[in-house]
């Protein structure tokens, strides 16, 4: 049984990890999306997460199929959001300001939110059931690490 230190930790990568995928996902610069250049992004991410780990490449490999179609499995959920933050700003842009409107929005959001959270933890314990504690440990690490770097660039 994970202790609610590791949970949290997990609960935390993983939503960095998602927010990172979510935005690996949409990021097109204007083209197409290329489903392998995708496959290619999460691959090298896990790979480098794992790095210095006694990780198999079958587990890499697994991770990051795991990761990679729960990113897929995400993205409607992600158009949805998009949807409605437009939807929300029209709605705060009309001549009147509709609360019951307002309101349906929100609870739609915090539906998808939901979805996606409960999308995402799935995709976390799939992944880690392929990997044992020290490995799980070592790949949010320097999962996390990332992000901190990432957010401490912008500021």
């Amino acid at each position: 049984m994970a202790t609610l230190k590791t949970m949290m930790m997990a609960l935390v990568a993983g939503s960095l990890a998602a927010t990172a995928g979510g935005v690996a996902f949409a990021k097109t610069d204007g083209k197409a999306f290329d489903p392998a250049q995708f496959q290619q992004r999460i691959e090298k991410r896990v790979d480098k997460a794992l790095s210095g780990t006694d990780a198999t490449v079958d587990q890499k490999k697994q991770v990051a199929d795991i990761l990679a179609q729960t990113f897929k499995d995400m993205k409607p959920l992600h158009d949805q959001r998009v949807q409605n933050r437009k939807a929300l700003a029209e709605a705060m842009q009309a001549p009147t300001v509709d609360p019951a409107k307002i309101e349906a929005i929100r609870a739609e959001q915090m539906k998808i939110a939901d979805a996606s959270s409960k999308r995402f933890s799935q995709g976390l314990t799939d992944a880690g059931k392929v990997l044992n504690q020290a490995q799980r440990q070592a790949f949010f690490k320097a999962w996390n690490a990332r992000h901190e770097h990432h957010h401490t660039k912008r500021g």
